[in-house]
């Protein structure tokens, strides 16, 4: 974390709600699928947001867990190394959410690397995490390793294909938006003031 000291006021609350959203089992669900995503390549990291923070922050289990998503020779992180450089750890950082832009997720859905490195949203990381799960796993690449059923389904395309006739069957119909005029009459029904 950055070398700030403690926030007042309404920066706490704001903090305070933000640091609400974390989930600690969502964290072990992540941790499992990035260990077996990543193979012996990644060590465990220490229970905990701080720790899941420390474990991710420096950028490199990152990069391996994104070029584990792409086949042999595709990889969009050419050159991953730790390093303990602030400017180094970011870079990294930037390139895992570059590459994670041209995977497929949202621009909206990935979190910024301020969020990561200084542990201000660390909940933001975790969706972004689940949402490049959810992705892999739709893609059905073969490239995902882990339990498919740790992450939420994406919803997928099913197209349907109407003949002519049956177009302009339902161009007949009145939808019931338009409203009906069966039932509708005045049977029955007196002037007002009359007995």
């Amino acid at each position: 974390m950055a070398n700030r000291g403690p926030s007042y006021g309404l920066s706490r609350e704001v903090q305070q709600k933000i640091d609400r959203q974390y989930d600690p089992e969502l964290e072990q669900i992540l941790v499992r699928w990035i260990l077996a995503q990543c193979g012996g390549d990644v060590t465990q990291p220490a229970p905990g947001r701080d720790g899941f923070q420390q474990w991710l922050k420096d950028g490199t289990v990152l990069c391996r867990l994104i070029n584990s998503l792409h086949p042999k020779g595709q990889t969009p992180v050419a050159k991953i190394q730790a390093s303990t450089m602030a400017f180094k750890q970011m870079e990294q950082i930037s390139q895992f959410l570059q590459a994670a832009e041209r995977y497929g997720i949202a621009a909206t859905d990935i979190f910024q690397t301020v969020d990561l490195w200084e542990g201000k949203n660390m909940a933001c990381v975790q969706r972004t995490l689940m949402n490049l799960g959810s992705l892999a796993v739709a893609k059905g690449d073969g490239l995902f390793v882990g339990d498919p059923n740790w992450f939420p389904k994406k919803s997928q395309e099913n197209r349907r294909v109407f003949s002519e006739d049956k177009l302009k069957e339902g161009q007949s119909v009145i939808g019931l938006q338009m409203g009906t005029n069966r039932g509708a009459s005045q049977a029955g029904m007196t002037g007002y003031g009359m007995p």
